[in-house]
């Protein structure tokens, strides 16, 4: 509990005392008025001040302007215990709620304790302790075990274990050596290791991940979206309505002026829309919440109210439904020996990063000379175009060989991907590199299907063959292969036409090279993505490992969250409008009112707690 809300529990006793004094104790009826102004104003202040304040500010119709007009009214009424009472009940029950409030934000920040306090440099022979932002890229710094590390980073000495939990919501802690890249934010178990700076600590992992959660807020749901404005007309609407009940009765229907009058400040009591307004965006901030203690980014509630209206799920192949780590598994030269066209590939290959290239030099073992490589150009989406000894090296898929004429083995059945080879425009046969798909996938693909996902589609580069054996193996609904970069927009932008009225597509994808399609997507959710920092500025939710299964997580903690949300605006909306009926009828006194009104909040918010809790949802993942 803060200092604001242990004197607001301060204010509340002694009001309460003082209201017990004044029940308890005879006062002369001339004196009542004034001595029961003291523990009014003393628990009210701050509402009549704020009302005053608000009017002034053109927002006249909120909680504040309700209470101040119904407690005033009760004053003037002679009903003085009703006025302080009913003052002092929703005093508590705005302490509670921000209370609970406070609660769930402690949580979020507990689930994502991640920012480092300090990093550890070396100066004279000495560790000394240096905030991580004054550090500079190629600093050397110092990670004790049970230290979070500060920034990201690449280990130049030492071993040890890191725990990624804080990051991924894995338990199971992995290790680092000498050349492993680590991320800030996880925390070194066992030993001392020396980590070489690789960014600023502004464009960290941490860094970016701390200011995606603490935006997460500003990006609201449509039934958030749907409370403020249906706030904003429904006060007015009450305010009037509680006029007519005090003004009407008694001039067209002989009522009592003071018990009309008494029924509408009731009825403006019941009616504060607080149980809406705090735990609706508390159960989104909740399900966001839940879902980064999973490992799960949510850039706002709603791509969180998205996900739950999932239709059709469209997947990138490499790195997403399979693991991402290739390996050569077969070589059928033509003309020249194994070692021969091994060799050619290799070489050709030698300049790219691409992890089919990382396999074809891994399988080579052999030094490569670069110097006999020459004229190297990429040709995206196909492969490689070099000049070798003097002669002109493709190597890649079919549609490279087609654009140079070079007739080459189709319709090869295999689950990996087929590497052609031609050397002096003569097609020297292929290799096939295979990439494993991730284990659970299938089970994975099956649970989203049964949770109401109407279609399942593939996209990849890979030739037909291998897309169709693959999807068949995962139980893919729709595969579509042998695709460029830019031809995965397109088919996402056919898809997009296909699905159903209210209904959303999400792409998924490793968020390195498909943050195009992550952006055209309705949902774009990119995995295995820490440390990426594109694949956190171009998807919507972010998948800080390569969990297959936290996607199917995702929608679960989406749909919960929307259930929640449901069930405090029927409860909320169902309990005001019996309430005010019997407001209305002379059924409920002011302190049932109140009661009503904060008892309705209190239950909303304790169920908003729920969407914190993923324990379940995690457990059931495939």
């Amino acid at each position: 509990m803060n200092r604001k809300q242990k004197n607001m529990l301060i204010r509340i006793l002694i009001s309460l005392a003082l209201v017990i004094l004044l029940k308890v104790v005879r006062i002369d009826e001339s004196l009542q008025f004034y001595l029961w102004l003291v523990p009014y104003f003393m628990i009210g202040y701050d509402v009549l001040w704020k009302a005053i304040r608000n009017i002034f500010r053109g927002r006249i119709f909120d909680e504040n302007f309700l209470m101040s007009i119904a407690t005033v009214g009760a004053i003037f009424l002679k009903e003085y215990t009703e006025a302080a009472g009913v003052m002092l009940f929703y005093q508590v029950g705005e302490l509670f709620q921000s209370y609970a409030v406070g609660k769930s934000r402690r949580s979020i920040s507990q689930l994502m304790d991640i920012r480092p306090d300090y990093a550890n440099i070396e100066k004279n022979g000495e560790i000394v302790r240096v905030d991580p932002q004054i550090l500079n890229v190629g600093d050397i710094i110092i990670v004790k075990p049970g230290e979070k590390i500060p920034v990201d980073g690449v280990v130049t000495e030492g071993t040890s274990m890191i725990d990624t939990s804080a990051l991924t919501g894995e338990s199971v802690p992995r290790g680092c050596k000498q050349g492993t890249d680590v991320i800030s934010g996880c925390v070194n178990i066992s030993g001392v290791i020396k980590v070489r700076v690789g960014k600023m600590f502004t464009e960290s992992t941490v860094s970016k991940i701390l200011d995606l959660v603490e935006n997460a807020s500003s990006k609201k749901a449509k039934a958030e979206d749907f409370i403020t404005k249906f706030a904003r007309y429904y006060t007015p609407c009450v305010v009037l309505g509680a006029l007519l009940l005090a003004v009407l009765p008694p001039l067209f229907f002989d009522g009592q002026w003071l018990e009309w009058l008494q029924r509408a400040l009731i009825f403006l009591v019941i009616s504060c829309p607080c149980a809406l307004v705090i735990s609706i965006p508390l159960s989104f901030f909740g399900g966001i919440g839940g879902a980064s203690k999973c490992g799960i980014l949510v850039k706002g509630g709603n791509y969180l109210e998205a996900l739950s209206k999932t239709d059709i799920i469209v997947f990138d192949k490499t790195g997403t439904l399979t693991e991402g780590t290739f390996e050569v598994t077969k070589i059928c030269p033509k003309n020249v020996s194994k070692e021969k066209l091994l060799q050619i590939a290799a070489l050709a290959e030698s300049y790219s990063g691409h992890p089919i290239s990382r396999s074809l030099k891994n399988a080579y073992k052999k030094e490569i000379d670069k110097n006999l490589v020459k004229d190297v150009r990429e040709v995206p989406g196909k492969g490689i175009n070099a000049v070798i000894e003097g002669k002109t090296v493709l190597v890649g898929n079919n549609k490279l060989m087609e654009d140079f004429g070079i007739n080459c083995e189709g319709g090869i059945k295999t689950s990996g991907t087929v590497v052609h080879v031609a050397f002096d425009n003569i097609y020297t046969g292929y290799i096939i590199i295979s990439d494993k798909v991730k284990p659970g996938t299938r089970e994975v693909i099956d649970g989203l299907k049964k949770s109401g996902v109407r279609k399942t589609v593939m996209l990849t580069g890979d030739v037909k063959a291998s897309g169709e054996y693959t999807a068949s193996l995962l139980g893919i609904d729709e595969v579509y292969s042998e695709l460029l970069p830019e031809d995965k927009v397109s088919r996402v932008e056919e898809l997009l036409a296909q699905k159903l009225p209210d209904r959303n597509l999400v792409f998924v994808g490793d968020g390195v090279n498909d943050a195009p399609v992550l952006s055209r997507a309705d949902i774009g959710i990119a995995m295995g993505a820490m440390g990426s920092d594109a694949a956190i500025e171009a998807a919507d939710i972010v998948l800080m490992d390569d969990s297959i299964g936290k996607i199917s997580t995702a929608i679960k903690i989406s749909r919960k969250t929307l259930r929640i949300v449901r069930q405090n605006i029927f409860i909320a909306l169902f309990v005001k409008a019996v309430c005010l009926l019997l407001g209305a009828l002379g059924l409920v006194g002011m302190w049932a009112a109140v009661f009503a009104d904060v008892g309705v909040a209190v239950i909303a918010i304790l169920n908003s707690f729920r969407a914190l809790r993923t324990e379940n949802l995690t457990k059931e993942r495939s």
